[in-house]
């Protein structure tokens, strides 16, 4: 798959392929929902950041549809202010055209451009994809070594990908678990990686 990816120093995106395998136009979707106190506070941007991040995404989503209409299905996931683009489209030129659209929108730092240029995924796959976002989350929440709230998990395809700020064994410990998932193909990691120094002084300032 062709990737087009605008990055900085701290943002990595690296491919963990997992040992399973997994056997018309669509509306465009962002990926914020409205975000309750209290994971507001476990979140480890802060609740300006995290409400920037929902403004991106509903503004990159008009964008999209000024520049494609409603060809494809695109799905828009903005974390701290880095904005992943997933889904499908029909061509080259839209793909091309979707990641420019968002590049133009406010407050955006990088984009990581992950269409695929095809068909709309099937119902059934986004369905499947749904059930194994739910499965990775699960995990994380029954992970002792790790604070599920800290990641952002967006699957397509059975791809997924995983955002946050995390350090390095975060990471790698994150991205394990997910590929051991019955179902996911490869695990995409999308992280913004910051040492355990770092990660105390952001947790400091959220206390």
């Amino acid at each position: 798959m062709t990737k087009k990816t605008n990055s900085r120093a701290g943002l990595v995106l690296g491919t963990l392929l997992a040992a399973a395998a997994l056997q018309g136009c669509a509306p465009l979707i962002v990926g914020g929902a409205a975000v309750g106190s209290a994971l507001m506070v476990t979140d480890r941007r802060t609740s300006g950041t995290q409400i920037d991040d929902q403004g991106i995404e509903l503004k990159a989503g008009s964008r999209i549809r000024e520049a494609i209409g409603d060809r494809g299905h695109v799905n828009v996931t903005s974390y701290n202010k880095v904005v992943l683009i997933t889904g499908e489209v029909p061509n080259e030129a839209d793909k091309a055209a979707v990641e420019q659209a968002v590049q133009r929108v406010e407050g955006v730092r990088s984009t990581v451009n992950e269409l695929a240029v095809a068909g709309n995924a099937s119902l059934t796959s986004r369905s499947n994809d749904t059930i194994l976002t739910s499965k990775v989350k699960a995990t994380y929440v029954d992970a002792k070594d790790l604070q599920a709230n800290a990641f952002k998990v967006v699957t397509e395809r059975g791809t997924v990908y995983l955002m946050g700020i995390v350090t390095e064994r975060e990471a790698n410990r994150a991205a394990d678990l997910a590929a051991g998932i019955s179902g996911v193909q490869k695990v995409v990691r999308v992280f913004e990686v910051v040492s355990e120094a770092e990660l105390a002084g952001l947790q400091k300032t959220k206390q």
